[in-house]
C-alpha cells in the first residue's frame, strides 16, 4: 500500500488533482485513519487517466467513459475466471454439455432482449 505523499510522487500527481479525482470517483483509496492509501492498481489507473488527459487529450467525460469500459472488462474477465473454474470443475458429463451447446450457440444471433 502507497501513502498518499508516495503515490502522488509515484504518479507526478499533483493534491488538487488527486482530490479531484477522488471526487469523480476516478479513484477509490482506502481509507486508513486519517491517511489515504493506495494500491498499486490506483497508480496504474492515476497513470492511465494521466496519459489519456495530457497525452490523448480527453476531457473529464471521455475519462469517465472510458474508465466504466475499463471496469465493466475488468469485472466481465473476472466473473469469465469464476465460470471457467466452475466448469472445470463440473462433472465431465455435465461439462460436455455445457460445451456443446456454447458452440451451437456460437452461430446464434445475440438476443437483444434483456
Amino acid at each position: 500500500m502507497l501513502e498518499s505523499r508516495e503515490f502522488l510522487l509515484r504518479a507526478r500527481l499533483d493534491a488538487a488533482s488527486l482530490e479531484s479525482w477522488i471526487e469523480a470517483g476516478w479513484l477509490l483509496p482506502q481509507e486508513a485513519g486519517p491517511e489515504r492509501k493506495f494500491t498499486e492498481l490506483d497508480l496504474a489507473r492515476a497513470r492511465l487517466i494521466h496519459e489519456m488527459r495530457e497525452a490523448m487529450g480527453v476531457n473529464d467525460e471521455g475519462v469517465a467513459i472510458a474508465l466504466d469500459l475499463l471496469d465493466q472488462v475488468h469485472g466481465l474477465r473476472h466473473a469469465l475466471r469464476r465460470l471457467s473454474a466452475a466448469l472445470q470443475a463440473a462433472p465431465e458429463p455435465v461439462r460436455r454439455d455445457l460445451l456443446a451447446r456454447l458452440r451451437d450457440g456460437a452461430d446464434e444471433e445475440p438476443s437483444t432482449a434483456g
